[in-house]
């Protein structure tokens, strides 16, 4: 008893994971993670997007070391990563698709470990642990708010779709110094606008990367989702709300620009094939694709009832093969973790996989298109860290007319 006494007091001063060198391999590091558990612990589940523990759970349970309350589970990982995870003591092992209620509670950040990221969702937030692996490049200086720079506008907006048949609530950004007067501002528009609106700090992004210098002054529209499953999924009715009703009610209220090109439309995940599919089909309006791990393996019948083996994936990528080169430009990110199958859908590609096939077909096609591959996963605190060089690149290489 002791001895686990000792062990916990010295785990509790250095922290948790575990980070060890492997002998031979300068590529990888093991992490170990660790929970200490009582007489009622059952089992202790594991969950992050970077290790793929999402639709499989029952695949990341922690270890009890017999005879002790020390549980465990070790990982060998690319050295250079940055990722969010959960512990989650007596876990349902369901997977995330199939989770309600009390199926989440248990879900909570590692207590061994004082860094951590909040999820803001209308409910109530969600705290997760953080792990910065040997070899990670600085964390972005962009992401914090600063007392001397100077601070936009953002407000809440709503508008009734006949198109969509409900009402839309959406965010709009305005930076420092925002005026209806000289030229127009080029317009950023966002898919699933909370997570850009709580969670990631793109207003303090823009405003600490204008006061910098590296990027001209722009309005960001953040668009909210009723069911990003249909909405987000390549869907056509969602398209001509945007543009229909949606992008006129900005342009009659706000100073921004009506040229696509400089007008972006963006976002992570679902939210980047959504985009993709935005331009695809409305290149007059959005000249400008910025997404972060793009769904781009996406197939309109997968969440139907077929056979897996008549499956076609990465239907957009096959749409841009196919049409002619489109005046578009984009900025593609995705992170090198991202190479986990679903386990529904084995034969799926990984989103590594299909965006550096996008790529391929872009470039292929003439796109001018700016690629970026960094250490991280499928998760919310990835897309954070990715979006300030994904501004740069979009909207820091043209100087914008005074």
């Amino acid at each position: 008893m002791a001895a686990l006494d000792s062990f916990w007091s010295e785990i509790k001063q250095q922290g948790a994971p575990l980070v060890e060198p492997i002998s031979g391999d300068d590529k990888h590091v093991l992490v170990t993670f660790l929970w200490r558990g009582g007489r009622e612990t059952k089992n202790v589940g594991l969950f992050s997007d970077l290790l793929g523990a999402a639709e499989a759970p029952e695949k990341n349970l922690l270890v009890n070391l017999p005879g002790t309350n020390v549980w465990f589970k070790t990982y060998a990982v690319r050295k250079g990563g940055r990722f969010a995870y959960y512990l989650s003591p007596n876990d349902s092992l369901l997977p995330y698709d199939q989770r309600k209620g009390k199926d989440w509670d248990t879900l909570q950040p590692d207590p061994l470990n004082p860094r951590h990221f909040v999820t803001h969702y209308e409910q109530r937030d969600k705290v997760s642990s953080l792990v910065e692996l040997p070899g990670a490049a600085p964390v972005p200086a962009w992401l914090g708010a600063r007392p001397d720079v100077p601070s936009g506008r953002t407000e809440v907006q709503h508008l009734s779709s006949k198109i969509l048949g409900n009402e839309r609530r959406f965010w709009v950004y305005t930076p420092p110094g925002y005026t209806a007067d000289g030229k127009p501002y080029d317009l950023l528009v966002l898919f699933d606008g909370g997570a850009y609106a709580r969670t990631i700090p793109t207003a303090t992004i823009i405003e600490n990367l204008l006061a910098a210098g590296r990027i001209h002054p722009l309005v960001v529209l953040m668009v909210d989702q009723k069911n990003r499953n249909i909405e987000l999924t390549c869907n056509e009715a969602f398209n001509e709300f945007l543009v229909r009703e949606l992008m006129p009610w900005v342009h009659e209220h706000y100073h921004v620009s009506s040229n696509p090109a400089e007008t972006i439309v963006g976002g992570f995940s679902a939210r980047g094939l959504a985009a993709a599919f935005a331009a695809l089909r409305h290149p007059e309006i959005f000249g400008n694709v910025l997404s972060l791990s793009g769904y781009f393996s996406w197939d309109p019948r997968e969440d139907q009832a077929v056979d897996e083996e008549d499956l076609e994936w990465e239907w957009i990528i096959r749409q841009f093969a196919a049409s002619p080169q489109l005046p578009l430009r984009f900025t593609l990110t995705v992170g090198l973790f991202e190479r986990f199958h679903r386990e529904k859908l084995p034969d799926m590609p990984t989103l590594l996989q299909s965006n550096r096939h996008m790529r391929d077909v872009l470039l292929a096609k003439g796109y001018p298109l700016n690629y970026r591959e960094v250490p991280g996963g499928h998760e919310v605190y990835a897309f954070e860290l990715a979006l300030p060089d994904a501004l740069m690149s979009v909207v820091g290489t043209r100087a914008r007319d005074k």
